[in-house]
């Protein structure tokens, strides 16, 4: 059966859908903050458990892996049973999760911890479903745009986390954002309504046919390098600061820049999505990948400021890059929002699954992060490539590749 009443999302009160784009931002951030809590005290777990370069990267890139590939099918459900139903489940399951993370002691119990509190990242395919419905097509690049600004999680579990260890324990780095997404969860609870929906009960075949389009997967490819370079700087950036080859920052202070790069990124993404209302994602893509290769230049020089001007510079380009795909998601997938936007997210996803593995084994091997930030310029100029490749895009579908 379908959660949600039939009817028009238009004609609901402006208020009804601030706060319903209120409460998904806010589930949305919460989950994010338990996700971000792993590769926040990564640089103490890995004193704690003596773990090496590589045991450390697998142990941030694991969450992702189920945060990816978890958005496929959370996406679907939200489709077929609405956002509230399928965004308490999550919310619950990342609250537990991140209570029992405070009882790991081993590599193993982290790995395996690490892995079910990654449905704390599949939690976006369920928001954009969730708010999407609430607003008119012309309206939805910005409400996604803030809906994304959920990000901001990351930032208060890179900032929080090691404050919390220095103030009470190991364990209350975890602790204290299962508490936080419980109290979300009663919130969310009480007060979310799934938008009114129009039109027959679709079955399941009805949600996996856009799987098909191509235009999803062009999306794909793009969400990969933008979201998925945010994720990737994001749970990399302490590991990295602090690493003595490099920079050697204390943990507080890896986590302070670490908070920098999300903040700005977050708050580029709303911008780019009232951006991709006005003028089109796609222009606006055209810009944010040549960028981001260039930034990967400074990202490759060894100095703690052009690695700097690097990371900053990236987190601009690609929050305004997330906020142009997730424009483009509704509007040429208005029906199939979810579904599409688990793919979608899922590739963005696994965009941050893997280059923390490429970075371990690359400095396990050379010695060097370098050969990470060559590739990430070189994979832009990849999907430059390919926009260039469909011509001007309007509101008419993307092209096959």
């Amino acid at each position: 059966m379908n959660a949600a009443p039939t009817g028009n999302p238009e004609t609901s009160v402006p208020g009804a859908r601030a706060l319903q784009l209120t409460l998904g931002t806010g589930a949305f951030a919460v989950c994010f903050a338990v996700f971000g809590s792993v590769s926040a005290m990564m640089p103490t777990l890995k004193k704690q458990m003596s773990l090496d370069p590589m045991q450390a990267t697998i142990a941030i890139a694991i969450p992702v892996l189920l945060g990816s590939l978890g958005r496929i099918p959370l996406g679907i459900l939200t489709d077929r049973y609405g956002g509230k139903l399928i965004f308490l489940a999550v919310m619950f399951v990342s609250a537990l999760s991140a209570f029992l993370m405070g009882f790991v002691t081993t590599f193993y119990g982290l790995v395996a911890c690490g892995f079910v509190l990654g449905i704390a990242l599949a939690s976006f395919s369920v928001g954009v479903g969730f708010v999407s419905g609430w607003y008119a097509p012309e309206k939805q690049g910005l409400a996604l745009g803030v809906y994304g600004a959920g990000n901001i999680g990351q930032s208060l579990a890179a900032y929080g986390s090691p404050l919390l260890v220095g103030w009470l324990s190991v364990q209350w780095g975890f602790w204290a954002f299962a508490v936080l997404a419980g109290a979300w969860f009663v919130l969310f609870a009480v007060f979310a309504r799934n938008a009114p929906r129009r039109g027959p009960e679709k079955k399941l075949r009805d949600f996996l046919l856009p799987l098909k389009d191509p235009k999803s997967w062009v999306l794909s490819l793009y969400y990969f390098l933008t979201f998925g370079g945010f994720v990737a700087m994001a749970i990399c950036l302490p590991m990295l600061l602090s690493d003595t080859s490099l920079f050697g920052l204390t943990a507080q202070d890896a986590g302070l820049r670490t908070a920098g790069f999300v903040v700005l990124a977050t708050l580029m993404r709303p911008v780019g999505g009232a951006l991709a209302d006005r003028i089109g994602g796609r222009r606006i893509l055209l810009c944010v990948f040549p960028f981001t290769a260039l930034m990967a230049i400074f990202l490759a020089c060894p100095m703690i400021v052009t690695f700097t001007i690097g990371a900053l510079g990236m987190a601009a380009a690609i929050g305004l890059g997330n906020g142009a795909v997730f424009k483009l998601v509704p509007e040429y997938f208005p029906k199939s929002v979810g579904s599409v936007t688990g793919l979608v997210g899922a590739a963005g996803g696994l965009g941050g699954f893997f280059p923390p593995l490429v970075l371990g084994v690359l400095k396990q091997s050379t010695g060097s992060y370098v050969w990470g930030f060559i590739l990430l310029g070189v994979f832009s100029l990849l999907c430059l490539g390919v926009l260039l490749g469909h011509g001007r895009q309007g509101p008419a579908p993307l092209p096959a590749i």
